[in-house]
């Protein structure tokens, strides 16, 4: 099963979007870097969202970076993940950013597969506040392959 195969059978929804203010995306020779995608999720992490919510908020993010980049680039085939900036909303005590942008990552491990494709760097850090107070905010890098 290709990639987009893959992410339609999981139920991430594609539709066309509109410019807006930034790209979503922005090409530069092979690579795709994507702007923030930040989740619909709201809330801190420490303070009142779980991790498992956190991981949802996550995953939520992967499918919006998915659709910005299917926009783009018109198919999630041909790609390799390179790089993703996971970005928590959490509390100062809050210290398990990386098993909540492990949602992102398992999302894209799915689609692209762990061992190939989907094999990334990954940054994954805690934020006093993200925009309109998401719990989640993540970008990525994928390169398109030859």
């Amino acid at each position: 099963m290709s990639p987009q195969e893959k992410a339609e059978s999981l139920g991430i929804q594609f539709t066309k979007q509109e410019p807006g203010y930034l790209a979503l995306v922005v090409r530069t020779g092979n690579l795709l870097l994507t702007s923030g995608h930040v989740s619909d999720i709201k809330g801190k992490l420490g303070a009142g969202v779980s991790v498992e919510q956190g991981r949802a908020a996550a995953r939520e993010c992967a499918a919006k970076i998915l659709n910005s980049v299917w926009n783009a680039h018109g198919t999630l085939n041909g790609l390799k993940v390179l790089k993703l900036l996971g970005c928590v909303n959490s509390t100062l005590d809050f210290d398990e950013q990386h098993l909540v942008i492990n949602g992102c990552s398992d999302l894209l491990h799915e689609i692209y597969g762990k061992d190939g494709d989907g094999y990334h760097a990954r940054s994954a850090l805690g934020f006093a506040q993200i925009p309109t107070g998401s719990a989640v905010e993540v970008e990525a890098i994928f390169e398109i392959k030859a």
